[in-house]
């Protein structure tokens, strides 16, 4: 061997050393829709709803059935960024909060109306594993600068800062998006970020603002699902569904950007929601009626009353299935078995731990993560059959304040005003109608410690009595005082 073959072939051999830490670690794009139910897509049965490239998505990757996240948005976003229950954070509901002053009990309030800053984020971990991270979308987590994205671990961000789907702005300021859809701007902002750092392992999340209420998507799109017959098992929302399009658009968007940058292969790309679906207005806001296919007034029922979770018990802003039980749709290829299913129970707290187990990453010191990395399920070697999933919601919202633990196939809600007790199980009473306490004390009793001692474990908050209680203006609405 000459010396110039030598040289190559020793520069080869270096580059590949170089290159496999790159190689051996995938990028990682997490999309995030907002309300979007766990019945709302065609991979989950819904008969309605129109979703090709998430249909795709599926096909490809795998789908669970058991995937969970907290009764409203600032909770799940929290512990996704903290890989703690939100419970441990401090954020407990959607950021500020709303508030019933003359209800029977006096709901906590957050510790701080933004992520605490002595949390190290799943931005920061991923950075200090080698990723460049971005963040494009709705964050509800603090609206002070220093409390956004881009100051608490994401190389570049854009958080929307409202204006609604179609004036959107954002922080930092951008510039680009007039007279186009949100969805839109932040798929090519996350295209845009994939391609300028195809050379190195990323960490994307996409956060949409789609599908949250007040409902609203391009009118060509509404008037093909007004045309479309209805499902008679389902709300069959016009609006609703063509703002699912929109965010299968977006999903279709960023997979053809993969193929195209070369990306495909090595990229886990997961599809999820924060919250169940929202199935009725909290506020009872009347309903106006009218032609559906007119300009939609405030309180039109097209603009609000979204979807359906059935058979799941009752949706957003609860602890039922229909408030927390969530799409998850995963796709690696070549690592995840195509068209796979995955019965293992997973929750929002262990994003943190899979990313880096896969990024190798290292855990941040001194902050306790409550998840479990789900790679062992995405590889098909199962999971924790008594795995333990705990949501704490001690406000008034669609029900009063509650906290559940589901462990396996049962699961128990304690009424945090009441003090009562409710024990399903979920293999056989998918809807929660069946309560089995009497049926089944020693289980009962094992449920009850289990989420006794987590409350204590987490410093989880409550509420407590009332001195203002009034049984008339009970369900009055007024400003969150603590805001």
């Amino acid at each position: 061997m000459n010396n110039r073959s030598f040289a190559l072939v020793f520069l080869f051999l270096l580059l590949r050393t170089f290159a496999a830490p790159a190689q051996d670690r995938p990028n990682i794009v997490l999309i995030m829709a907002d309300d979007l139910g766990g019945r709302d897509l065609p991979a989950y049965g819904n008969r309605f709803n129109e979703t090709p490239h998430i249909d795709r998505l599926t096909r490809q990757g795998m789908l669970f059935r058991h995937a969970y996240a907290a009764p409203v948005c600032s909770p799940t976003r929290a512990s996704i960024q903290a890989g703690q229950y939100p419970a441990r954070v401090g954020i407990f509901d959607f950021i500020p909060g709303h508030w019933r002053p003359y209800e029977e009990v006096v709901v906590p309030h957050h510790r701080v109306q933004h992520l605490p800053d002595n949390i190290a984020t799943l931005g920061n971990s991923m950075q200090a594993a080698g990723y460049k991270t971005g963040y494009f979308g709705k964050w509800h987590l603090g609206n002070r600068p220093e409390h956004l994205p881009h100051n608490r671990g994401y190389d570049r961000a854009y958080t929307y800062a409202g204006g609604g789907f179609y004036q959107p702005k954002f922080i930092p300021e951008y510039t680009g998006g007039e007279n186009r859809r949100l969805s839109e701007i932040l798929t090519d902002m996350s295209v845009d970020f994939m391609r300028e750092n195809q050379e190195e392992p990323f960490f994307l999340f996409l956060s949409h603002y789609d599908v949250h209420v007040q409902l609203d998507a391009d009118q060509p799109l509404i008037d093909r699902f007004l045309n479309k017959p209805k499902d008679p098992n389902y709300a069959s929302n016009a609006v609703y569904a063509a703002m699912i399009a929109h965010v299968d658009d977006s999903v279709g968007a960023l997979m053809a950007a993969l193929e195209d940058l070369g990306l495909a292969e090595n990229t886990l790309v997961i599809f999820y929601s924060d919250n169940g679906g929202v199935d009725n207005r909290f506020d009872n806001i009347p309903l106006l009626g009218g032609d559906s296919k007119d300009v939609y007034p405030e309180g039109h029922p097209l603009r609000y009353i979204a979807t359906s979770n059935a058979p799941l018990r009752a949706g957003k802003g609860t602890v039922y299935e229909g408030g927390i039980r969530v799409p998850l749709i995963v796709r690696w290829p070549e690592r995840i078995e195509a068209g796979s299913t995955s019965e293992a129970i997973v929750s929002s707290v262990d994003f943190y731990p899979t990313f880096l187990e896969l990024g190798k990453g290292e855990a941040p010191a001194n902050q306790v993560l409550d998840g479990q990395s789900m790679v062992r399920a995405l590889t098909g070697n199962g999971g924790d059959s008594e795995r333990e999933i705990f949501t704490h919601y001690p406000v008034y919202h669609h029900e009063v304040p509650m906290s559940a633990l589901r462990k396996g196939d049962w699961k128990l809600i304690e009424n945090l005003v009441s003090g009562e007790f409710d024990l399903y199980n979920l293999r056989y009473d998918i809807n929660e109608v069946t309560d089995l306490k009497f049926s089944f004390p020693e289980k009962l009793a094992e449920m009850k410690q289990a989420l006794k001692k987590w409350q204590s474990d987490t410093d989880a908050q409550f509420p407590v009595p009332n001195p203002d209680f009034d049984p008339v203006r009970r369900y009055e609405w007024g400003t969150n005082p603590f805001r």
